[in-house]
C-alpha cells in the first residue's frame, strides 16, 4: 500500500538489531511497514559493538538500511572526558555524513538515550524536524539511567522542546514526562502486533501458565513466582520465555521455593515459539513493576489466550478488566496469586477473555501504528533542511 505524499525518514533508536526487546520490535515493524508503503527508511541506531551479519529484510524481502553510530558522551571524570574530547569528532562526522547521505524529511527517535542527543545535536544544525517517541524509558529502565544522568535529563528536556511532537504509546508516559520533562501535550501511539505471525503446533504440554519477556527487575518476573508458589500443587506448571540479568537469580529463587520441577525457563525465543507456547497456556502473565504499555498482551489477544496484565503502567488504559483480560497490581502478590487461581479455576471468564481478545487485537496493529505516525509526518515544515 503507498501513500499520497514519500518521505524519508531516519528512526533514531537507542538499540536496535542483534538486541531484542520492546523498542527494538516497534522500530524494525514500523521500518518494515514504512518501506512497504513505498517510503525511504533508515534506521540509525547506537553502535554497541555487535551488527549483525547478514542484511535485515523488511516486507517483501526488502532490505532495511540500518546505521550503526557511535554515541560518546561526556563524563565527569578527567580521564572520560579526554577520551570523550578524542572520540567526539568522527562520532559527529559519522552522523552528519548519515544525515547528508539520506537527506531525511524527519529525524524520528525512538527511546531517548545517547541516539537523541546526536539527534537533536543534527536537528539545531540542520533544521530537520525532530519527533520524540518515548518508550517509558525514563522510568521502566533497571539500571536507572535517568536517576544517575543529569545529561540525559536536561538534554530529554531540550529535545522535548525542540520536537515538533512527541508521541508515547500511552497516557502513562506521557504523564512521566508532563510532570518531570516539561511536556505541555504529546499524542499517543500505542503499540501493534503482526496478526500474521507464523503458526506452528502448540509448544508446551500439559497445563502451564506462560509469561515472556526480558528478564529484569522491572519485569516483575520474581513476583510471578513468588505468587505461583502460592497457588495450591493442581499440576499446572510455569514457563517463562526470555533471557535477562535476572535469570540466574530467577532460577535459584524457583528452587529456593521448592518449584524446580514446576517452573520452566525456555530461553529466548521466536514469534511463532512465543505464539505457539501463548496458544496452548492457561493464561499468559505480565507480571511487570512498570509497564509504557505491554506488547505481549496484543500477543496474548492475538493467540486466543487468557490474559492476566499488571495494572501498573499504560495496560489499564486499553485492557478492559474482566473482559478481555485480568488487571492487577503485581506488587500484591496475593492478588497475584489469587488473578492466577480465579482465570484458572473459572472456565466461563477464561472463555470471555479467549473470546474478545482477538476481536480487540484487529486495531491494533502495525500498519494502524504507521498510519498513524504518517499523520504526524505530513503535518510537518516541508522547507528543505539546510
Amino acid at each position: 500500500m503507498a501513500d499520497s505524499a514519500a518521505h524519508r525518514i531516519a528512526l533514531i533508536t537507542s538499540s536496535f538489531a542483534p538486541h531484542v526487546g520492546g523498542v527494538e520490535e516497534h522500530v524494525a515493524q514500523v521500518a518494515r511497514e514504512l518501506t512497504a508503503r513505498g517510503h525511504v527508511v533508515e534506521v540509525w541506531t547506537v553502535d554497541r559493538g555487535a551488527a549483525p551479519q547478514d542484511p535485515l529484510l523488511g516486507a517483501d524481502g526488502v532490505e532495511i538500511a540500518v546505521r550503526y553510530l557511535p554515541t560518546p558522551l561526556p563524563a565527569r571524570s578527567l580521564p572520560a572526558m579526554l577520551r570523550f574530547a578524542g572520540r567526539w569528532p568522527a562520532a559527529w562526522a559519522a552522523w552528519r555524513r548519515a544525515h547528508r547521505r539520506l537527506r531525511p524529511d524527519v529525524l524520528h527517535v525512538h527511546c531517548f538515550g545517547p541516539n537523541g542527543i546526536y539527534a537533536e545535536a543534527l536537528y539545531r544544525r540542520r533544521h530537520t524536524p525532530l519527533i520524540i517517541t518515548s518508550h517509558g524509558e525514563t522510568m521502566g529502565d533497571d539500571n536507572g539511567v535517568y536517576e544517575r544522568s543529569a545529561l540525559l535529563r536536561a538534554r530529554l528536556r531540550r529535545a522535548i522542546v525542540s520536537a515538533q511532537t512527541v508521541t508515547a504509546p500511552s497516557e502513562y508516559v506521557l504523564d512521566d514526562l508532563r510532570a518531570r520533562y516539561g511536556l505541555h501535550s504529546g499524542v499517543v501511539v500505542p503499540n501493534g502486533v503482526d496478526l500474521a505471525v507464523r503458526q506452528g503446533e502448540t509448544a508446551g504440554e500439559g497445563d502451564y501458565l506462560f509469561a515472556v519477556g526480558r528478564l529484569g527487575y522491572v519485569k516483575g518476573f520474581d513476583l510471578l513466582i513468588e505468587a505461583f508458589a502460592r497457588l495450591q500443587d493442581t499440576g499446572v506448571r510455569l514457563v517463562i520465555g526470555g533471557d535477562g540479568p535476572e535469570r540466574d537469580a530467577l532460577q535459584k529463587q524457583s528452587e529456593a521455593a521448592g518449584l524446580a520441577e514446576r517452573v520452566s525457563f525456555v530461553g529466548q525465543l521466536a514469534s511463532e515459539q512465543v505464539d505457539a507456547y501463548m496458544r496452548g497456556a492457561v493464561a499468559v502473565v505480565v507480571p511487570s513493576r512498570s509497564e509504557a504499555f505491554g506488547i505481549v498482551a496484543l500477543e496474548a489477544w492475538r493467540a486466543g489466550a487468557p490474559l492476566v496484565m499488571t495494572s501498573r503502567g499504560g495496560a489499564a488504559e486499553f485492557v478492559r478488566d474482566g473482559e478481555d483480560g485480568v488487571l492487577v497490581d503485581p506488587t500484591d502478590v496475593d492478588a497475584l496469586s489469587e488473578a492466577l487461581a480465579q482465570v484458572g479455576n473459572d472456565p466461563t471468564l477464561a472463555d470471555r477473555l479467549r473470546a474478545n481478545g482477538p476481536a480487540r487485537v484487529r486495531d491494533l496493529t502495525w500498519p494502524a501504528v504507521v498510519s498513524q505516525y504518517l499523520r504526524l509526518y505530513d503535518r510537518l515544515p516541508t522547507d528543505p533542511p539546510r
